[in-house]
């Protein structure tokens, strides 16, 4: 269940009843009264537009963490940034820059900029404004490799399984032609790969990262997995700009939602649910330019 208690306080004294905290209340949660915005609504998204709009600063949301804005590798200008103050040229080129990163080099990522990723996370936005997302952070590499061996177990027990031919055929009579598909598509593969990381220490999964945020949410968010992955693709786009590769590791993500044991190992609580994961580290790859991609469907209606 979403916290919607009002926290929202007015100072009247500052208050010269412009009314522009009202007009962008999602919630209903303030009135004009005698010529002064004061709190008669019952409960609040905390979603802090009421503070972002008074050109008096006569407006405070308790609920709001005063930390959220405070950065340990770099200084925020709290200043907003108006509707086509940032050129879109320059947005367009971080975000085609961005790209997987597969070669990483052995260097730590620094605390600071796991601490300030996650909070950049965080300014994505979520559905009815819960914020339920969780952010469980693998610091180093002996623990993102902890993280590949639990992985690779559970495809190594999905391959054996998958082998059967008479299982398939059945699951695909059934109408489950899952384990077919996967046979077909990815039995090879992930086979040399756990032959790589067994016989040569190869990481075929996490590719040598250093670091790794698993993005989940908590109970009680209305589109928890949608919350998680535009929270994920602020941290895509931050490592970037910090000097950092990423790469958002599918198949572990695959494994932990059909494993809950692997959650569990990592102390993530039952109650949790990872939606994305997210490896992190230093680049040991560069390019020279832009490319573009695949044309998507698309239709005007």
């Amino acid at each position: 269940m979403n916290n919607r208690k009002v926290t929202t306080v007015i100072d009247s004294e500052k208050c010269s009843g412009c009314g522009l905290c009202i007009n962008v209340c999602p919630s209903e949660t303030l009135s004009l009264k005698n010529g002064i915005a004061i709190v008669t609504g019952d409960t609040s998204l905390s979603c802090g537009h009421c503070m972002a709009v008074c050109p008096e600063g006569a407006v405070m949301v308790g609920g709001i963490d005063d930390n959220s804005t405070q950065f340990e590798t770099f200084s925020l200008n709290k200043r907003w940034l108006g509707f086509d103050k940032f050129p879109t040229s320059d947005l367009a080129r971080l975000i085609a820059s961005r790209r997987s990163c597969r070669n990483f080099s052995k260097k730590p990522v620094e605390l600071q900029k796991l601490k300030d990723l996650i909070k950049l996370s965080t300014f994505a936005p979520s559905g009815t404004n819960s914020q339920k997302w969780t952010f469980t952070c693998l610091t180093s590499r002996d623990q993102v490799l902890q993280l590949v061996q639990l992985i690779g177990n559970f495809f190594k027990k999905l391959n054996k399984k998958s082998e059967s031919k008479f299982l398939r055929t059945v699951l695909k009579l059934l109408g489950n032609s899952k384990l077919e598909s996967y046979f077909n598509e990815y039995y090879e593969s992930v086979k040399e790969a756990i032959k790589d990381m067994e016989d040569n220490g190869i990481d075929r999964l996490f590719h040598g990262a250093t670091a790794c945020i698993l993005v989940g949410s908590s109970p009680g968010a209305s589109c928890p997995k949608e919350d998680a992955i535009l929270a994920a693709g602020n941290i895509l786009l931050a490592a970037h700009t910090m000097g950092l590769g990423s790469c958002m590791i599918g198949f572990a993500h695959e494994a932990m939602k059909n494993d809950s044991s692997i959650a569990k190992k990592i102390n993530i609580p039952d109650y949790e649910k990872i939606h994305a994961v997210i490896a992190l580290g230093y680049p040991n790859e560069m390019y020279l330019s832009i490319t573009g991609r695949k044309k998507p469907v698309t239709r005007f209606i």
